[in-house]
C-alpha cells in the first residue's frame, strides 16, 4: 500500500446532499490504507464552496487527489488549483472551462435529454421536486433511500448554480471521469464532452447521477487508479515509497471493477 501512503483523498459533494453520501467510498478508501477527508460544502455560492475546500486542502499532510460528484466537480476545477493536488476525479460531474458555470453548462439542452426536475428558486434556493427525485437523481437507489435522500435535501444556492471558473485545474493537473450511463440529471453524453475536452481518463459504468452511494467500488477503484497514476512531489519518504508497486485492496478494488460489483 505503498501509494495510499503517500497520498490524501478530499471528496466534495455536490448539490442538493451533503457528505455523507461518500460513506462507502470513504470506508473502502480508508481499508485501502488512504487518509481521507469529506468536505462539507455550504453549496451556497461558488466562492463559499471553493474556500471551504481550501481550508480542508490547507490541513492535509500529504498530496492530494481531489474528488467532485456533480456540481462538486465545479468546485474542484477551481479549489484543484490549490498546490497540494495533484489530480481530479470526476464521478458524474460538471467539469467546466473558464468563465463557465452550471447555469451555463445545461440551459440549452439536446433534444430528448433529461431535464432536472429542479424547482423555482426560494430565496435565492434550489430543491429538487421530491415526487421526482428517485427518478432523475437515484434510479439505481433503492425507494427508501431515495426517499429519505429526497426528505433530507441541502436547499442549493441559485449563486452557486451560476458561480464561474475562473482558471481551471484540469488544464494543469492531470484528471480522470466516472460517466454514469444512466444518469437523468448530466446527460452521458454531456459528460462524456467534458472529460474529452478535460483531457481525462474516461471510464463507464452503468449508474444513476448516484453512482458515487449505489456503486462505491467502481468509484473507489476509480480514485485508487487516479492515485497510482499522478507524480507524487519529490522529497519525502511517502514520495521515495510511492514508486513501489501498490498492493492489497487497492488491487482488489480495480479487480471488483472490472467484474462489475
Amino acid at each position: 500500500m505503498a501509494r495510499s501512503n503517500a497520498l490524501n483523498v478530499v471528496l466534495v459533494h455536490g448539490g442538493f446532499v451533503d457528505g455523507s453520501g461518500w460513506e462507502s467510498v470513504y470506508k473502502l478508501l480508508k481499508r485501502d490504507g488512504y487518509r481521507v477527508s469529506v468536505v462539507q460544502n455550504p453549496t451556497t455560492s461558488l466562492g463559499d464552496d471553493v474556500a471551504a475546500t481550501k481550508l480542508v486542502l490547507d490541513e492535509q499532510d500529504r498530496p492530494v487527489i481531489l474528488v467532485g460528484h456533480s456540481y462538486g466537480g465545479v468546485v474542484i476545477t477551481e479549489a484543484g488549483n490549490h498546490p497540494k493536488v495533484v489530480g481530479l476525479v470526476y464521478v458524474a460531474a460538471f467539469a467546466p472551462s473558464e468563465g463557465e458555470s452550471v447555469d451555463a453548462l445545461i440551459k440549452n439542452p439536446p433534444p430528448g435529454a433529461p431535464v432536472p426536475p429542479i424547482l423555482a428558486p426560494q430565496d435565492g434556493r434550489l430543491f429538487l421536486d421530491r415526487e421526482k427525485f428517485h427518478a432523475a437523481f437515484a434510479a439505481d437507489l433503492d425507494p427508501e433511500e431515495a426517499a429519505f435522500m429526497a426528505d433530507s435535501q441541502v436547499p442549493w444556492g441559485v449563486d452557486a448554480l451560476r458561480g464561474t471558473i475562473t482558471q481551471a485545474a484540469w488544464r494543469t493537473k492531470p484528471s480522470w471521469y466516472l460517466v454514469s450511463s444512466e444518469d437523468r440529471m448530466i446527460p452521458p453524453a454531456a459528460q462524456r464532452l467534458m472529460a474529452t475536452r478535460a483531457g481525462a481518463t474516461m471510464i463507464e459504468e452503468k449508474g444513476s447521477h448516484a453512482i458515487y452511494v449505489s456503486q462505491p467500488r467502481s468509484v473507489a477503484a476509480l480514485i485508487a487508479r487516479a492515485a497510482m497514476g499522478v507524480n507524487v512531489p519529490a522529497g519525502s519518504e511517502e514520495a521515495e515509497q510511492a514508486g513501489k508497486p501498490n498492493s492489497g485492496r487497492g488491487r482488489e478494488l480495480d479487480a471488483d471493477r472490472h467484474a462489475g460489483a
